[in-house]
């Protein structure tokens, strides 16, 4: 052990001497603008995109690369080797299912170990510590300059991902986007929204390569482990004649090029070690070895890379090895005692060992547990191998024959499809998951909740109507009934008309059209909270879908909304900007076969017993409105007597237009107003008197630094007689009661 700490010390000092050297460093303490020659060690990869203001803040490229020569003034260069992070605008880059040429960003198609010729601006990293020396920020969206092509073994990889990617160009959009993940790691087409639900399923370890894929191929070559030196062996090699020599050699082999295609970065070289370990120890039947050949390949790894110290993925990734090799036999010889058989033993015995030991890390990382990670994950597994195999057979054929590796991509589809609708199915479950602690205190309170899970389990196995009545209460509680949920939480309440749901700094409300039918009007800012929302409420189908104007915080939901709902149209205004946005919109409709209207002035719908108008924009609106604000949507809405006025973000000229126009007059006496643009103090004070509701709901984000809801504006309304209520103290709302009668009004 004295040896090993010592071995790691000296490591770690080497690795952090080398980032000092050079003259990068001192640049970057300056934040000077240079000139230099870089090496790229990994595949470009976007920032997840992020809402600012009323926009989609543009996105960026990021790659992690090897500055090897620094320019003088003098036309000179300073050769170096410092690693550093290449951070390039990529501008307003769609992460929708579909892949798409336009707009792309040409630094996306490189390859590693391009060299670049780059002139940027260098700063310090945001985290001391880390394994870049510094930030290499390239403005602008110009082709990069390259001055020298990839190697060829990357260059083959190059091609044989892209010949993956066409392979599975066809296939619907969630196997389109996840075999290239679950095969290579290339997860350039998954979507925020897909990979939110596998995070929230903790089956994030399929969209990445893991050592699981390395013992797929592996024993497809070798057979069952425990047979491997046994006449008896299976697999491809015994079938056609090789020795076991030769078929180690063909091992080694797989290995090497499954680390060159699925790229030498240090999760997979992680995976490579760790599944070949395994499968090792396991193959030669030693399993006393089987933690000491664990030990020794962590301990080879952080020495080659000590940063793998500070990786949480690379502790999940012993972690799960480890619960494999030791606890899941132990599980699974338990379960065959009490009559499982021994396929499912194993399967469930494997899952639930991993959960056991991750789920403490995994809650410091995302502040949640999943309740549905084991049965997720034990379903998954049965779609895993076949997967897998199919993947690469299709990554393999795709450079000799396309359409073989096209029939090959559809098969591998199918069980890849599953997957995805695992995890889908899973992350919309209302109870799939609790808050926890993030953090070490909150994984340590985890750890022994979990424990004590584990000795009670033990003692349910032994009676097991007892266990089946667990397993029932647990089921209530994730599915969570909307009629239990409505008993126990009183949310929503019965008989609601209209509800306001807590989406941030954004808008997303829904009238009421019938049980588990709503008009949802805006989206809000997050796919995941107005979902979430929705579950709530218990909205499976929406008639239709308004969406006010074009602002990110408006719009930039609507995949959550459209999430495992059947939806009739999408109305939005006539003035289509930011066009990003109305791209965003459209595709997301069309990738669903949902038509898309446009709102007039003067229009009247029905459903049930709900009736709206459109009262604003105009059919010949001003030919520059003041911008998407002043082009919102307004409705008037009926239900039950009630009367609602949903402004959008309306401004105090579009306001003025709003009583001058016809639909003026009927604005006075309503009963519930969504108060314009959440409040901000742009109201007109004229509008604000004639209307003069008796409640004033208003959609903000706690803490927004826009300063919503206005105090100016809550005391106009409060001086008119309104209740104001707002989502960022109160949460979400929803009004009950009949026109004429008391209006009540629910917080979740």
């Amino acid at each position: 052990m004295l040896l090993c700490v010592a071995a790691a010390a000296a490591s770690a000092g080497l690795h952090g001497a080398d980032l000092r050297r050079g003259p990068v460093p001192g640049l970057a303490r300056q934040y000077s603008t240079v000139t230099a020659e870089v090496e790229i060690t990994s595949d470009p990869r976007l920032t997840r995109p992020r809402v600012d203001r009323d926009h989609v803040a543009p996105t960026s490229v990021l790659i992690n690369a090897d500055i090897r020569r620094v320019e003088n003034a003098d036309g000179t260069g300073t050769v170096t080797r410092a690693p550093v992070l290449v951070l390039v605008d990529a501008g307003p880059v769609d992460r929708g299912p579909v892949a798409r040429g336009a707009g792309r960003s040409p630094w996306l198609g490189l390859l590693p170990s391009t060299r670049l010729r780059v002139t940027a601006r260098l700063a310090p990293p945001v985290v001391g510590g880390d394994r870049i020396v510094a930030v290499l920020r390239v403005r602008g969206r110009a082709a990069p300059e390259m001055v020298g092509q990839p190697s060829a073994p990357q260059r083959l990889a190059g091609r044989l991902r892209a010949g993956l990617r066409e392979a599975t160009g066809g296939l619907p959009a969630d196997a389109r986007a996840l075999l290239p993940g679950l095969v290579v790691g290339d997860t350039s087409r998954i979507t925020p929204e897909l990979d939110e639900a596998f995070k929230a399923t903790d089956l994030a370890h399929t969209l990445a390569v893991s050592g699981s894929n390395l013992t797929i191929l592996l024993a497809l070559l070798i057979g069952p482990p425990g047979l491997a030196q046994l006449v008896e062996r299976r697999g491809l090699a015994p079938r056609l004649g090789l020795p076991l020599r030769t078929t180690a050699l063909l091992g080694g082999a797989l290995t090497l090029a499954f680390v060159v295609v699925c790229r030498p970065d240090p999760s997979v070289l992680r995976a490579a070690a760790c599944g070949a370990v395994a499968l090792l120890a396991l193959a030669t039947g030693r399993r006393r070895s089987l933690i000491p050949a664990l030990a020794t390949a962590v301990l080879l790894l952080v020495l080659y890379d000590p940063w793998l110290g500070r990786s949480y993925g690379f502790l999940l990734s012993v972690l799960a090895t480890g619960a494999l090799l030791t606890l899941a036999p132990r599980w699974s010889a338990g379960l065959r005692r009490r009559g499982v058989p021994p396929r499912l033993a194993e399967a469930l015995a494997a899952a639930a060992a991993a959960q056991a030991l991750c789920a403490p890390v995994v809650a410091v990382l995302s502040a949640r547990v999943s309740l549905v990670a084991v049965p997720c994950n034990l379903l998954a597994e049965f779609a895993v191998a076949p997967a897998t195999v199919l993947g690469f057979a299709a990554l393999a054929t795709a450079p000799v024959t396309m359409p073989t590796a096209k029939v090959l991509a559809w098969c591998a589809g199918w069980p890849a499809g599953w997957i995805a609708d695992i995890a889908r199915t899973g992350a919309a479950l209302p109870g799939g998951g609790v808050d926890w602690p993030g953090s070490w205190t909150g994984a340590l309170l985890l750890a022994l909740v979990t424990a004590v899970v584990v000795l009670a389990g033990r003692r349910l196995l032994e009676h097991p109507w007892l266990c089946g009545a667990c397993g029932v209460l647990l089921a209530l509680a994730i599915v969570q009934p909307p009629p239990l949920t409505r008993v126990i939480t009183g949310w929503p309440p019965p008989g609601w008309r209209f509800a306001v749901c807590d989406v941030g700094q954004g808008d997303a409300t829904v009238l009421a059209a019938g049980e588990g039918a709503g008009v949802v009007v805006d989206a809000g800012p997050d796919p995941e909270l107005v979902d979430r929302c929705l579950r709530g409420l218990g909205i499976t189908r929406i008639p239709l879908i308004v969406l006010t104007h074009f602002h990110a915080d408006h719009v930039a939901g609507l995949r959550g909304v459209l999430r495992g709902r059947s939806v009739g149209a999408i109305e939005t205004t006539g003035f289509e900007e930011p066009a990003e946005q109305v791209a965003f919109v459209r595709r997301a409709a069309a990738s669903r076969g949902i038509p898309v209207t446009r709102a007039v002035a003067g229009e009247q719908r029905r459903t049930g017993s709900l009736s709206w108008e459109v009262l604003w924009p105009p059919s010949r609106p001003a030919a520059d409105p003041d911008g998407p604000n002043d082009a919102s949507v307004a409705l008037l809405a009926r239900s039950a007597g009630i009367r609602f006025l949903l402004l959008g973000d309306l401004e105090p000229p579009a306001q003025q237009a709003l009583l001058r126009s016809p639909a003026g007059a009927r604005l006075a006496g309503v009963d519930v107003l969504k108060v314009a643009h959440h409040g901000s103090a742009y109201q007109d004070p004229d509008l604000i008197r004639r209307v003069a509701p008796r409640l004033a709901l208003i959609s903000c984000g706690a803490g927004n630094p826009y300063g919503h809801p206005a105090p100016r504006t809550v005391a106009a309304l409060r001086a008119g007689g309104s209740a104001v209520l707002r989502t960022d103290r109160d949460g979400a709302l929803a009004v009950t009661g009949e026109g004429g009668g008391e209006l009540r009004v629910a917080r979740d």
